[in-house]
């Protein structure tokens, strides 16, 4: 007979509480209005639960209640609300499906079905970890909110408010034909990997990890010697490890549009139209962030040929190396 908790058992152990009421229950003992909660249920990213079903705890009564009972000021109205929702939501669902991949990965391979006793592994460690793990995911909110506050508050005059900032990518060569060649677990440690350098090396020199896209990285720095710095970094650390093939590297400096935690606008599309025009392990700049360098005795900037770039025109791109 397994040792394994049923569902319903794994499920009150992870939510830290019994399931006791259904939607209407728990709409009702929270004090809120049914459109509201049942809105802030799907920003949040949940499916619909049909009204007869047991599946909210006292936890789910009390963050219901917290969210509503936010106080309204001129700012935290309810779509702000919803739309902060939104942004935990998102983000929770794929580190928590990362952190079970992360444990199922580690004992089979990811293409199977996990057995009995990976299961029963996971299971014990969700008992044993969660109360560990809590405590450092608030924490490290906290550190990034505290951050994005501190760049915020940076800013100095409206000029200033006027975002600018340096964005690249860096993007692994002949991506498809290396899938071609490997399993699907070798490829998946080599994105892993790949992933894991270029977001040590952006940490490490103040940037932003704007976000990850399998083969292709976006990082973003408030100014232009840090961009460069990461660039190039993110291109040395893959060079030397042979485990990863070479990266191309395109950057820009000019204006931004940061929204939901993504950087937008033509400053971000020229450092992609720059990143496929890049040779193997060499980085591309654009002329604003080539401006920005050009007295700086740490870089050597060469001209090359004006390209064009679809929808962006003729650019003229430069190679960054160091002096």
């Amino acid at each position: 007979m397994s040792d394994l908790p049923d569902p319903r058992r794994l499920e009150e152990l992870l939510l830290g509480g019994e399931l006791r009421y259904t939607s209407l229950d728990a709409i009702q003992a929270a004090g809120v209005s049914e459109d509201f909660a049942r809105r802030l249920w799907r920003a949040l990213g949940f499916p619909h639960v049909p009204d007869d079903v047991v599946a909210f705890t006292e936890g789910d009564v009390a963050a219901l209640a917290g969210v509503a009972g936010l106080r309204p000021t001129g700012v935290v109205d309810e779509e702000i609300k919803l739309r902060m929702a939104r942004a935990v939501g998102q983000t929770m669902a794929r580190l928590a499906k990362w952190q079970v991949d992360i444990l199922v990965e580690a004992m089979t391979d990811p293409l199977e079905a996990p057995d009995q006793e990976t299961l029963r592994v996971v299971t014990a460690n969700a008992e044993t970890h969660l109360a560990e793990l809590e405590p450092l995911i608030t924490h490290a909110w906290r550190r990034q909110l505290a951050a994005a506050g501190a760049r915020l508050l940076a800013a100095r005059g409206a000029e200033e408010l006027q975002t600018r900032a340096a964005v690249g990518f860096a993007d692994l060569v002949a991506f498809t034909r290396t899938s071609r060649d490997l399993d699907e677990r070798e490829l998946a440690r080599l994105v892993e990997r790949f992933e894991e350098t270029a977001s040590d090396v952006v940490a490490e020199h103040g940037g932003r990890l704007v976000k990850t896209l399998g083969d292709e990285v976006l990082f973003s720095a408030d100014t232009a010697r840090t961009g460069a710095e990461i660039g190039l970094a993110v291109a040395e650390a893959v060079r030397e490890d042979e485990g990863i093939p070479d990266v191309r590297v395109g950057m820009a400096y000019g204006p931004v549009l940061p929204l939901r935690g993504d950087v937008f606008g033509t400053t971000v599309n020229l450092a992609s139209r720059l990143t496929t025009m890049a040779r193997p392990g060499t980085a591309l700049v654009d002329a604003g962030l080539a401006a920005e360098l050009r007295d700086d005795a740490a870089y050597e900037l060469t001209r090359i040929t004006r390209r064009r770039a679809h929808g962006l025109g003729m650019i003229q791109p430069y190679v960054l190396r160091r002096r």
